[in-house]
């Protein structure tokens, strides 16, 4: 059987399950779908405009949008059949990384969703002589939409056929290009099909370069184990700029899903889309979850009487909760009590259909993953990154398949090493990984390459920064669980990754800064430890009539404060909108790489930050910045 392409999958699922409700999306308030047919008949046309503008294979075409739709999925698929590479940017970055990543990888056109988008690309284009044009797929006036490419209405089947193609089934009618075609046949599964920019400790984002077959590789693997059936449907949320997201869309065409793709802004409530579609699956990152979590628990707090207490009794019943548990005799009828008066409320809320709700791109906290798994909502956490397209191990949803706190067992055909190191526990060390779905390198950036492949008794080891141990089942079966991040690339609880590297020099840049921390891993936003520059804040007192008595007295007073929430004010306006820092913590004491009371150092010999020693140190005034 010839290996798989990922547009392979929207023609696999047009001969074998076709849907009615392909993909969908909410238009003047009313959904809308387009047809597993409809959808191949759009893509094709597309891909026929798309070559009328000049493109050829191994050209770049730049996407971003807001949300996503169908269109970006018509254009998606219409581009890798022709093999031109999508280069999907995140909405939320600046004009400056746009013109970065447009510029780097060459891109000659790009597709620019609803708000501020066109505006932010435009602005970065007067520096990039290489774009020659910006579509819409919004309106915006004097930009042309997007759907030019599909050109006028076809009447049928195009008569004009290559040789050695064959009409398509009278069952499954499409129009028939060509030069489409031609080019399709010559697509190889091992070609780069996408750049995918991720953020990287030196603040330029890297190109990731993937290929089709790292991308088919995780939705085979998932296939294996994820219980999806024909026409299930789907609830499609998160950003496609992530290969999470990306990955998962092919993924649920593959299944022959109905996949419907709404925002973040109106998925709960009785009026919500997840009451409206009531999705079998969806994706999401931990911090959605989250936040559901304390929706519920805030909805407990708001109860009084009978109704309070049976609540927190409930929920009081998931914290000796495990995966496998069965509950009998007294237990049982507690847990079935609890089910009927509590969990199955919030079943209701989620659509009341859920089969499986798959979550990644940070850590997931244990206490979320638990409550809504024993409540009868299947969480399963998987652990990967955009270098692996996305997945190494992932927690199985069949019993004995997931372990909390853990990311699951590995994928099959991944291989782990855990490397030993002085510097961690015994039993850890950095992750080390073979999988098909490993990247082929950092697009012009081959010293970046260099420095995350290791070469070790003649095999190729990708080297993820992450630190890790295993842990072993009582059945026998291990689990991979993450224990630190040996990068520094921080990863906030919504997966975006922030270097902090370069906000720590700008805020140091300031002569009211002394030294500077940038906390954001696995938590909602970005944050910071602050040690003032104690002359320069003298001198600011002393000029605004402020007397001075010490440094930690000093930190307290309102107009201090208030300065330095004006000196994040402006930083913040240079930043995107994931990396700006919402809250602070003025230190009084400074970082030393010597402690004269013996204790740890928060600085290396070299000046440094020793971020785990921060972290440990300043614990509490950090919970405080997320409480």
């Amino acid at each position: 059987m010839q290996e798989k392409r990922l547009f392979d999958y929207l023609y696999d699922q047009l001969e074998s399950f076709p849907q009615e409700k392909a993909f969908g999306h909410k238009v003047a308030g009313q959904w809308q779908y387009f047809s597993t047919a409809e959808m191949v008949r759009r893509v094709n046309r597309a891909s026929r405009g798309l070559l009328e503008l000049g493109l050829q294979p191994g050209d770049k075409v730049a996407t971003v949008v807001y949300q996503t739709s169908p269109d970006w999925v018509v254009l998606e698929f219409a581009m890798g059949q022709i093999g031109v590479l999508n280069v999907p940017m995140y909405p939320t970055i600046s004009a400056r990384e746009y013109q970065y990543i447009l510029q780097e990888s060459e891109a000659k056109y790009c597709f620019v969703g609803e708000g501020d988008l066109y505006e932010k690309v435009f602005a970065a284009k007067a520096n990039l002589p290489g774009l020659i044009e910006i579509f819409s797929f919004g309106q915006h006036p004097g930009v042309r939409h997007w759907s030019v490419l599909l050109g006028p209405e076809p009447t049928g089947v195009s008569a004009e056929q290559p040789a050695d193609t064959p009409e398509a089934p009278a069952s499954l009618s499409y129009e028939i290009y060509p030069e489409v075609e031609r080019i399709k046949a010559t697509i190889r599964p091992d070609q780069v099909m996408t750049l995918v920019y991720t953020s990287g400790t030196t603040g330029n984002p890297k190109g990731v370069m993937l290929t089709h077959t790292n991308a088919v590789f995780n939705i085979e693997a998932l296939r294996k184990f994820l219980p999806f059936e024909p026409g299930d449907r789907v609830l499609s949320f998160l950003p496609v700029s992530h290969i999470f997201e990306r990955v998962a869309v092919y993924a649920f065409t593959a299944f022959g899903g109905s996949v419907t793709f709404t925002g973040t802004d109106n998925l709960g409530g009785e009026n919500g889309d997840l009451r409206a579609i009531r999705p079998h699956y969806f994706t999401t990152v931990p911090r959605l979850l989250e936040k559901v979590y304390e929706k519920i628990v805030a909805k407990g707090l708001e109860l009084s009487g009978p109704k309070r207490w049976l609540f927190f009794w409930a929920l009081n019943l998931t914290d000796n909760w495990y995966f496998d548990y069965k509950p009998s005799g007294l237990a049982a009828l507690k847990w079935k009590i609890a089910d009927r008066l509590i969990f199955s409320k919030w079943r209701a809320a989620l659509g009341g259909c859920v089969k499986t709700i798959i979550t990644g791109a940070s850590a997931c906290p244990v206490r979320v993953m638990r409550t809504f798994n024993a409540a009868g909502i299947q969480v399963r956490e998987g652990y990967g990154m955009t270098e692996a397209a996305p997945a190494l191990s992932f927690n199985r949803p069949e019993p004995g398949g997931a372990s909390l706190g853990t990311v699951g067992p590995l994928l099959d055909g991944v291989t782990i090493r855990i490397e030993p190191s002085s510097d961690y526990r015994p039993g850890e060390g950095e992750i080390l990984a073979k999988s098909p779905g490993v990247m082929v390198g950092y697009f012009k950036q081959p010293e970046q390459t260099a420095e995350v492949f290791r070469d070790i008794d003649g095999e190729r080891w990708f080297a993820t920064g992450d630190i890790g141990t295993w842990v072993e089942a009582k059945n026998g079966q291990k689990y991979l669980k993450i224990t630190d991040r040996k990068k520094e690339l921080l990863k906030t609880s919504h997966g975006k990754y922030v270097a902090p590297a370069p906000i720590e020099s700008a805020l140091r840049e300031h002569y009211l800064v002394e030294q500077a921390m940038v906390v954001g891993d696995d938590v909602k936003f970005v944050s910071a430890l602050l040690v003032p520059a104690e002359e320069g804040l003298r001198d600011w007192c002393q000029r605004h009539d402020i007397a001075w008595t010490n440094l930690a007295d000093m930190l307290r007073q309102q107009p201090v404060q208030r300065r330095y929430e004006m000196l994040l004010e402006r930083l913040n306006e240079q930043l995107s909108k994931y990396e700006q820092v919402r809250k602070f913590t003025l230190l009084a004491e400074p970082w030393e790489p010597v402690k004269a009371d013996g204790s740890q150092a928060e600085l290396t010999p070299t000046m440094k930050l020793k971020r785990r020693v921060i972290l440990d140190k300043f614990q509490a005034e950090i919970e405080a910045m997320y409480s």
